[in-house]
């Protein structure tokens, strides 16, 4: 199998075919959350990690196709089965401080997703220390929209690290933009992970990478697509009309090697999903908090 362009270990594992099967350290579940399709998988030895392409870990893709296509409470339901997945991965521990990080250029919308989900995310941190008497009960939450080093001149890690450094959170959560090689999942799939994440690798621009290694803390990757690698796209395309298979590798140092393709209503769905991953994050956080409070305090 020729290589793809993607960020979603769903994928890796697709592009793979009958190998995967039997691929030691690699195991595949699909449930279901809040009535969403749910796939699990589970990378635990060196090999697997190789073959797909991702650090070992757990990923799970959450399809919210419902959401785009405006079914009955498709919104509260997302927001829920989100919280569900990234709860167990936060813990227990109310005290606990939380960064939230919102990667990417807030100016180009396909990578907007992550400034805007922390927009749209409970901060409590200074209540809490201001006035323990009144949020005392509130677990700590900040939140960083770092920037990207063409805008800023810091690496977005190196910002996130020194600000890790000063106030000392036990867990990170890291929403960033990520690339797809369907059309179909763009806006419309979640992706948590365990395993941190490399900040602008969607586009082929690797960073500095926020993981537990770098940053000596939990970090819990919160990734949606936005783009598809336009070869990426040529190749399926092409492959699907029957004119045989196509290597995107072909297309490199050309045009298409740095084309990426996003829906036109790419607007209106990054800041619906930015909106259920900003909400989720702070519902998994403040578990005795219902929806339509958070609403009242973040709109």
């Amino acid at each position: 199998m020729l290589k793809r362009r993607t960020d979603l270990a769903l994928e890796a594992r697709e592009l793979l075919g009958k190998e995967a099967e039997g691929l030691p350290g690699v195991t595949c579940e699909e449930t279901s959350a809040g009535g969403f399709p749910l796939t699990t998988v589970k990378i635990t030895s060196p090999e697997g990690a190789k073959a797909l392409g991702k650090p070992e870990g757990t990923y799970h893709t959450l399809d919210l196709a419902g959401l785009a296509r405006r079914e009955p409470d498709a919104f509260p339901r997302a927001v829920t089965a989100l919280a569900g997945l990234l709860a167990p991965l936060l813990g227990q521990e109310t005290a606990e401080d939380v960064l939230v990080v919102g990667l990417g250029n807030r100016a180009i919308t396909p990578d907007a997703v992550g400034p805007k989900a922390a927009e749209r995310t409970l901060v409590t941190r200074h209540m809490v220390r201001m006035a323990p008497e009144q949020f005392g009960s509130f677990r700590p939450v900040a939140a960083l929209a770092a920037g990207v080093l063409g805008t800023t001149g810091v690496e977005s890690g190196e910002i996130v690290k020194a600000v890790a450094g000063s106030i000392s959170p036990k867990k990170i959560i890291a929403v960033d933009a990520l690339a797809s090689r369907s059309l179909d999942r763009l806006c419309s799939t979640v992706q948590v992970s365990d395993t941190g994440i490399s900040p602008g690798s969607g586009v082929g621009n690797h960073r500095f990478a926020l993981d537990a290694e770098s940053l000596g803390v939990p970090v819990i990757a919160v990734g949606v697509p936005t783009v598809v690698d336009g070869a990426t796209l040529a190749a399926d395309v092409l492959e699907e009309a029957g004119k045989g298979e196509f290597d995107p590798a072909a297309l490199t140092g050309g045009a298409g090697a740095a084309l990426m393709v996003t829906t036109r209503d790419i607007d209106e769905r990054v800041e619906d999903m930015a909106k259920v991953i900003g909400y989720a994050v702070s519902l998994a956080l403040q578990p005795g908090m219902e929806l339509s409070e958070l609403e009242m305090l973040v709109e």
